[in-house]
């Protein structure tokens, strides 16, 4: 029986099994993917990582993205992070560029041992998100329980962001799998509970569409300071406290949007495909 070399890795708790799949291709079939994300059964992860050779000539490297339940997305923040900090110890280099579906992604080092990592520009237009009829991106209205009337916001992948005043008290579990399906996300969305704590400072909760509640969404961290915004709640530059801790988001003048924060290495381990 073959086995395949694995990395787990995380970002302030958003967790991946991270494959290299650049000496030799990796198949996976969804049913696969679902076996190495169970908790129970598995090794657990919210994604599944494979590392590819990049297919432009600026790139280092390609990253493919699967979600717990077997689907395949084009952006994930936190597992960008991640593999960047894999290619810079390997080339010696403090910047890399890693190539997902959803586009080129710079990543440099930054203090304290953090990853940097230039999420692309953030698209707001009906069409972009995608929605499946024109509504106006800042006020989606639609909602469940204590989360109404989202903004809409494309980072790689679909956000709808909710305001709240208490998002300790958001039931995330009831409410965000109701939103992720609603009919006017044909793609399904992530789904983030915000509550704005100053002009700088951001509490935030994720439901991340395929994964369920995750302790950290680097994409939905970029949204929820591009929603808050665009609402006039805050500035172009905040922290964004996620269950897992801090990531330090800015949206940039080019509306590129610059996402900070740490990586780690659990164990590593191989596994029979």
């Amino acid at each position: 029986m073959s086995t395949q070399a694995f990395l787990k890795m995380h970002g302030l708790g958003n967790d991946f099994v991270v494959l290299d799949g650049r000496p030799a291709p990796i198949s996976l079939t969804p049913g696969q993917v679902c076996a190495v994300a169970d908790r129970q059964t598995g090794i657990g992860c919210d994604q599944l990582i494979v590392m590819e050779p990049p297919r432009s000539d600026r790139a280092n490297v390609f990253m493919r993205i699967f979600n717990a339940d077997g689907s395949e997305v084009a952006a994930c923040g936190n597992a960008t992070r991640c593999v960047a900090s894999l290619v810079m110890e390997e080339t010696g280099s403090d910047q890399v560029i890693v190539e997902t579906a959803a586009g080129l992604l710079d990543a440099q080092a930054a203090v304290g041992g953090q990853i940097a990592v230039g999420m692309g520009r953030v698209r707001l237009d009906w069409r972009d998100i995608p929605l499946a009829e024109p509504r106006d991106t800042l006020h989606l209205g639609l909602g469940s329980g204590p989360l109404q009337d989202p903004v809409g916001v494309n980072v790689g992948n679909p956000h709808a962001v909710f305001f709240v005043d208490d998002v300790e008290a958001v039931d995330l579990a009831v409410h965000g799998p109701k939103l992720e399906t609603d009919a006017l996300f044909p793609e399904f969305a992530n789904i983030e509970a915000v509550q704005v704590l100053s002009g700088s400072l951001l509490r935030m909760r994720a439901w991340e569409r395929g994964a369920g509640i995750t302790k950290a969404c680097g994409t939905g961290a970029c949204a929820a300071l591009v929603a808050a915004h665009r609402r006039g709640l805050t500035g172009r530059k905040a922290e964004v406290v996620l269950d897992g801790g801090t990531l330090f988001i800015e949206w940039l003048p080019d509306d590129h949007v610059l996402m900070t924060g740490p990586v780690a290495t659990s164990f590593k381990g191989e596994l029979s495909l």
